[in-house]
């Protein structure tokens, strides 16, 4: 290999892990210790502040500007004590990512020194530069103002010197630039519908809570490596490379032995995590080489996404103390598999009743059967629209592919489940409702204790499926802000439930008992969710793509055309009515969506086409004038047998030069059709331009991929797949 790539990977393959300085106490007693939680509150505010602002937190009553007062002088006094010199309010931008803008705590103290100060206004709220980010046309270059405002819900935590207050971000005209904004008013959406639903079976319901359990996928390579790999650092994914002669057709990677330089970060990634009030719980390897997951306890759903926001900044700087860098690319690797986020959702009340579990009795069992059911017709309603909340460009390689969830989609339910919906359409309306619970399995071994098997399988191939007391939504991309799907579904499922508590009450004031009313106005929605969203075979199968579209589900695969569903007329209905989001926001995040994926398959073609000319080409020729020069010797020195001697190396030379000319073609083509996008106005049709150079990045990849197969390995510039994926 050449002298750059040997140094490289050697290099690479020498680092041994980084020791981790383990802490002296446990886990609990340090957990949170860098969060401002309520027992930190109680002893750092008085009882009237106290008082008020976890009236501010349960209830959403305001708070004053002597009580903000009181709240940030207590903030400031703890933050200080764990040595915190700035602040900032914490946003997420539309740019999947998060914010900063660190201000001192110094200020003049009017006397001719310096004070640390940090005021009620502080905490509440600031401005950043709102045409800066990505805004879709809300905010003109020139028109700068736009503002933070503190969410109180998630608690301030402290990172290196700087204490972090999680804020919404909005436009200075009001429309919301963020994913929290949106996601925090679905949430509100789904708790308002879902109240008066419960109170038909508990009066004493006020509220319910939306929980979200992420599971985020990621890859590790060596920061070494990665530097040499232009399409890694500019792209986060490999846009050329033949696969490893070994990669994970063998399956021992998964939940194999942690490699112990990983387990060294994974370690201090835990701790910092279990430091800002982090749950996490489970760490492992996943399928593919040098894949692995990391996923906490499952949480109030706002500040659930918040802490999964958190990790991800903190796995991106602690890698790079293990010489590691963290790949959140969904697809980074060709011909392994991707990285999703599944997200586990479930919804609760306030008075401790998991809604999308089974119950112990009847009523409970109504009260479940009730919401599980219009789960899925809300999923079935908002079919295409859910999908283009998952959709991106990065997304794309991996939906579809056959190690993640299919690009349409439907529900699994398990067979008890299904069984259960099936008889609930031809008993009458009053019939108790029973539910299978886990069953005792016996292995016939006598060291071996009974197992106790769930009442609903796993289907991997399913993009929303039931596990038994939540719905994972697995279509989720690995480097998605979870808040894109979440308020989507949330606000589907608010919908569904004000129809559906219409259509009860409306059973109800005919004179039907409450127990009648409810399963007849479920049993019509159940004959339409059965046979329609809800599929429990294998979804990557040519016959369920066929199967979908005979039953009226998205199969669009575009991802440009995808994101329209956000402003259908039925979407921009659903939305509008439950105030989550007005029509010009939808159409100017519309507008965001397109430019990001025009901008990053650019990026990508861009990319390709430099390292084609800079990399590939110079390789390729190096080696073909290496086996001319092979001929030519054969030539003078076998006169009468040289071209016997010499065939296989004539067919590799006109090999290569047909490889060369046939990328030549597909470069230049390329170019062209980029060119020809940049010049189209219109954001939509400049991305669904960009959509056709992106499949046409598919057929360069497999030009190069037989010149790295055939050219010598001594003149390859870039890193290969064996020596990235098995380093660890």
């Amino acid at each position: 290999m050449s002298k750059l790539r040997f140094d490289v990977v050697q290099d690479a393959f020498k680092k041994k892990a980084v020791n981790v300085e383990l802490p002296s106490a446990k886990i609990s007693d340090f957990f949170g210790e860098l969060v401002f939680t309520r027992d930190k509150m109680r002893r750092y505010l008085d009882a009237d502040s106290f008082r008020k602002i976890t009236d501010c937190i349960d209830n959403g009553a305001p708070l004053d500007r002597p009580t903000a007062d009181k709240v940030a002088e207590g903030m400031k006094i703890w933050a200080m004590e764990h040595g915190a010199t700035h602040i900032t309010h914490w946003f997420q931008p539309l740019t999947e990512g998060t914010a900063e803008k660190h201000d001192s705590l110094m200020d003049y103290d009017g006397k001719g020194g310096m004070i640390e100060s940090f005021d009620g206004r502080s905490l509440v709220q600031q401005e950043p530069d709102a045409s800066s980010f990505p805004n879709g046309g809300i905010r003109a270059t020139f028109e700068a103002r736009g503002y933070t405002a503190w969410d109180p819900t998630s608690p301030v935590f402290i990172q290196n010197d700087t204490l972090c207050i999680p804020t919404v971000f909005i436009a200075y005209t009001g429309e919301a630039l963020d994913y929290k904004t949106p996601l925090k008013k679905a949430l509100k959406a789904v708790s308002d519908a879902a109240v008066p639903v419960c109170q038909l079976f508990d009066k004493k319901v006020k509220k319910v809570y939306s929980y979200l359990g992420w599971e985020q996928e990621y890859f590790l390579v060596d920061e070494d490596l990665y530097a040499a790999r232009p399409d890694l650092m500019l792209t986060g994914r490999t846009l050329m490379g033949h696969a490893s002669s070994k990669n994970q057709q063998l399956d021992d990677h998964y939940f194999g032995a942690i490699p112990s330089r990983v387990a060294a970060f994974m370690r201090d990634i835990e701790i910092a995590g279990y430091k800002l009030g982090i749950p996490l719980k489970t760490r492992h390897n996943e399928v593919a080489p040098n894949q692995f997951e990391l996923a906490p306890i499952y949480g109030e759903a706002n500040l659930a996404n918040d802490q999964n926001q958190m990790i991800m900044n903190v796995m991106n700087s602690i890698a790079r103390k293990h010489g590691f860098v963290v790949l959140f690319h969904e697809k980074p690797f060709d011909g392994i598999n991707g990285s999703g986020k599944h997200n586990n959702w479930s919804i609760g009340t306030d008075t401790g009743t998991m809604l999308l579990a089974p119950g112990k009795d009847a009523n409970s069992n109504l009260q479940f059967v009730t919401f599980f059911v219009n789960v899925l017709a809300a999923v079935q309603k908002y079919n295409s629209v859910l999908k283009a909340s998952i959709a991106s460009a990065t997304n794309a390689h991996r939906l579809g592919a056959n190690e993640a969830p299919p690009a349409i989609i439907s529900a699994f339910l398990g067979k008890t489940m299904t069984d259960v919906l099936r008889k609930l359409l031809t008993v009458p309306s009053d019939t108790p409702i029973e539910i299978a619970g886990k069953k005792g399995h016996s292995l016939g071994l006598v060291e071996i204790p009974e197992l106790f098997i769930d009442n609903t399988d796993r289907n991997r191939t399913s993009p929303f499926a039931f596990t038994g007391n939540r719905f994972e939504f697995r279509a989720v991309g690995s480097s998605a802000n979870c808040a894109g799907a979440l308020t989507t579904l949330s606000a589907a499922v608010a919908d569904q439930l004000l129809d559906f508590k219409a259509a009860v009450d409306k059973e109800m004031a005919a004179g039907k008992e409450r127990n009648i009313a409810i399963m007849d106005t479920l049993k019509p929605i159940i004959a339409s969710i059965i046979d329609v969203v809800c599929f429990d075979g294998n979804g990557y199968s040519e016959a369920w793509q066929k199967e979908a579209k005979r039953r009226g589900l998205d199969t669009e695969t575009n991802v440009p055309k995808m994101f329209k569903a956000f402003t259908e007329e039925k979407t921009v209905g659903m939305f509008t009515r439950l105030g989550v989001f007005s029509e010009k926001e939808l159409e100017a995040r519309n507008e965001v969506r397109w430019e990001t994926y025009s901008k990053k398959v650019q990026i990508e073609a861009r990319a390709t086409g430099r390292m084609a000319t800079n990399h590939i080409f110079p390789a390729a020729v190096a080696y073909q004038s290496r086996l001319l020069k092979n001929i030519d010797l054969l030539r003078q020195d076998f006169p009468n047998d040289w071209e016997a001697l010499a065939g296989t190396q004539v067919r590799m030379v006109k090999e290569i030069s047909r490889l060369v000319a046939d990328l030549t073609v597909k470069i230049d083509a390329m170019v062209a059709a980029r060119k020809k996008a940049n010049a189209i106005a219109d954001e939509y049709e400049k991305a669904l331009a960009y959509h056709e150079i992106a499949e046409s990045l598919f057929a360069i990849r497999k030009s190069i991929d037989k010149l790295e197969e055939i050219c010598d390995n001594d003149l390859w510039p870039l890193p290969k797949y064996r020596e990235i994926l098995f380093i660890n």
